[in-house]
Formats: C-alpha cells, structure tokens, sequence
C-alpha cells in the first residue's frame, strides 16, 4: 500500500501538472476561453458515454493486468502529446483527439485503480484506503498545479506531459509487484453467485445492461447518487461561487480568494484524514454530512467579512472531504465484488452528466440570485431535499414493519411475509 501511494501521488502530481498545461497551450493556440472549456468537455464526454463499458471491462479482466495496460497506455499518450508539442506539431485538431483517447482510456483506468487499492488492505480498512487516496489526490493536485508553472518556465510546456509519461509508467511498473489480498465472500454474496442463472444471478464477466439494472435496484446506491447529484451541483462548486462573492460583494481580489482556495484545499486534506478513521460509513452519514456542509453554505452566504468566510469555509471543506470519502466508501465496498467495477461506471457517467450540467446551472442561478443568493438557496435546496428523502425512507421503514415484512438486504430477493410459528433469522442493513 505504501508503494501504491508512493506512486499515485508522483501520478496525480503528473496528471495536474498536463491539466494545467492543457489549458494554457489551448488559449495558447486558439485564443478563445471556449475552446479551452471544448478541450475540457471532450475529455470528459468518454465518461459520460461509456462508463458502463469500462466498468464491464474492469470486472472481465484480472485487475491488476487493467490496471498496467491502461496506466501505459496513458503515458504513451501523453509522450505523444510531448513530442508533439516540442516539435511544433500540435494543433487544435490534434489535440481534441488526444483528450477524446485520455478520457476513453479513464473510463477504464479510473475504477481498475480505484478498486486495486482496496484490494490491497484488509475488509476493515478499505475506509482508510480511501481516506489516503483523497489526501494523495488533494496533495498531488496542489504540488502539480505548482510545479507546471515552474517546468513550463524552465523546460517550456512538452516538459509537463513528458513528466506525466513517465508517472504513468512508473505506477504501471509498481503495480506488477503488488500483492493483493484475499477478499472474503459475504454470505449474501455467496448466494447471489450461487443462484441458477435467471433467478437474479448477475454474470461475472461483462454485462453492462446488467450492471446499470442492479444499480438501479439497489435503494442505498440512488439514494447515493441523489444526494451527491444535488450537492455536488449546487453546493460544492465553490471555484466558481466563492470566487463571485469573495471578488464581489466582499470586494475582495485574487489575493483573498487564492486565500479561501487555499483553506479549502487545506480543510479537504484535513477531511480525508479524518475519514480515515471511519469503518462501517453509510448513506445515512453521507447524507446528515452533505445536509451540515448545506447549512454551513448558507451561514456563509450571510457572511458580512472575508475573514467570517474563511472561517466557515474550513469547516465546510472538511465535511464535505469526509462526505466524499464515506459515500466512495459505500460505493466500493456495498455491491458484490464481481459487480464493482459496473456500479463505478455507472457512477462515472453519472458523475460526467453532473459536472458539465452543474457549472451552467449554478451560473443561472447566480445570474437571477447573486453569488449569496446562489449559495443560500443552493444551501437550502440541499438540505430540503435530504429532509424530504429521509422522510420518505421513514415512512417506508414504519409501513414495512406495520406489514410484517422481513427487511431486505438491497439487491436481495424480495422480502415475504415472516412465518408466525417458525421466524426467520432478520435481515437488516444499515441505510
């Protein structure tokens, strides 16, 4: 696990380091803050159209081989885009291809990676394996946001993507040499596997169709995605919020929001580290988590004083990095393992959908509300939808135990009224 980290933070570092060229060689090339925004977008569509296909690639193949192949595969490309770059070769065309090929690549690479590192790690410490993924994210995003401006200045901007190809192929090199452990079978699982084909066994090997059906019939998981839709659209977009509000009605400049950045990014580090600590998180602490961070965005869309903001932003970066992490948690560990990898392409597109809807949706509403407007209401949509889910999951809690029902384990089969003479052991889940 060690050597893991190790890699995926010279990784991440790697990664945001192109990010951050990528942007500036497009205004470089075209001029035009939109085909910056275009570059983004093909980048990101292979998520949004074929996450369930990469998902079923994940549980087809042994996941260390996915894993290797496609960390090689992205250095190869971006080695392509360095010798492109520093021979003077590369244009807008060319580049739209790259991206569209990084992002199809991902779709793939994201949930390999994602589930390698649990597989490294016993049952019960799956949670602080990823608690440690987020602190490698945020510490890798801040190193190689900085070191871009340093490698473009001293070695020009081929020498970015060049650093990201050999970061690839330095975790494809790792991974070879990790051991995994055995993941025991939970005796739900074990059921489910062993069940005559049709009576709810889900194939092993491909089934994207499948994957995307025991999603959606498994409660906990959209009530998951509900709550991370809405707080992700209009609570947690704070690089585009806050930066309204700190330049505008608190007239402060990119000095004091480079502050409240920089907080931000401190209070997510603080987060994951705290999540850490977590063992049996659940949608319930997703959602009471999601629904304080709400609250504390309304109490700063109230905020007189830049420094009241500071001070709210640090505890709203730190819920909101705990959230994150618990509700990632439920995500990789609640489907069965041979399923994982389809129900992390069906987060990928969702996910996809949500991030390109969300920025435009949050500008309107920031055009017809203000930034504080837009961080009150945004605020109190989040919550008044969490309130209203969990209302709803009460009242079907309370008519189940009034019908006699045995509750059912999500994805189990459909609970049957519990026999009066001879009662059936209870399943229950944590929701």
């Amino acid at each position: 696990m060690r050597w893991w980290s190790m890699a995926n933070l010279v990784s991440n570092t790697g990664t945001w380091m192109q990010l951050t060229v990528q942007n500036l060689l497009v205004l470089q090339i075209t001029g035009s803050a939109a085909a910056t925004g275009l570059s983004l977008s093909v980048q990101a569509a292979p998520g949004l159209l074929l996450g369930l296909a990469g998902g079923a690639v994940v549980d087809s193949w042994p996941r260390k081989v996915t894993a290797t192949v496609s960390q090689a595969v992205l250095g190869l490309v971006a080695f392509a885009t360095a010798a492109l770059v520093a021979f003077d070769q590369l244009n807008m065309p060319l580049l739209m291809v790259l991206a569209a090929v990084t992002g199809m690549v991902a779709t793939v690479d994201g949930p390999a990676c994602a589930l390698l590192g649990n597989d490294l790690v016993p049952v019960e410490d799956v949670p602080s394996s990823i608690a440690l993924g987020s602190v490698v994210h945020s510490v890798g995003r801040l190193m190689g946001v900085a070191l871009a401006g340093v490698a473009v200045a001293a070695f020009g901007a081929a020498a970015a993507y060049a650093a990201n190809g050999v970061s690839f192929l330095l975790v494809a090199l790792v991974i070879p040499f990790l051991r995994l452990r055995p993941q025991p079978q939970p005796p739900a699982e074990q059921a489910e596997q062993a069940a005559p084909a049709g009576r709810g066994r889900v194939a092993r090997k491909g089934g994207s169709r499948e994957g995307l059906a025991f999603f959606l019939g498994r409660p906990r998981l959209v009530a998951l995605t509900v709550v991370t839709a809405v707080s992700a659209i209009f609570g947690r977009n704070y690089g585009l919020t806050l930066a309204v509000l700190v330049t505008g009605p608190l007239a402060g400049g990119a000095e004091e929001f480079g502050t409240v950045s920089t907080v931000l990014a401190a209070g997510g580090i603080a987060g994951a580290v705290l999540a850490g600590r977590l063992r049996r998180p659940s949608v319930r602490l997703v959602a009471t988590l999601a629904a304080v961070g709400a609250l504390l965005q309304v109490a700063a869309g109230f905020a007189p004083e830049l420094w009241l903001l500071i001070l709210l932003v640090a505890p709203m970066a730190v819920v909101e990095s705990i959230s994150d992490t618990a509700g990632n948690t439920v995500l990789q560990t609640d489907p069965p393992a041979h399923m994982r990898g389809r129900v992390l392409g069906v987060w990928r597109s969702a996910g996809t959908g949500w991030g390109l809807a969300g920025p435009p949706l949050l500008g309107l509403l920031m055009e017809w509300a203000g930034p504080r407007g837009a961080l009150i209401a945004g605020g109190l949509l989040i919550t008044a939808v969490i309130g209203a889910g969990a209302a709803y999951h009460s009242r079907r809690s309370a008519g189940a135990s009034a019908g006699g029902l045995v509750p059912a384990l999500p994805g189990a089969p459909v609970a049957v009224p519990a026999p009066v003479a001879a009662p059936v052991p209870q399943l229950t889940t944590v929701a």
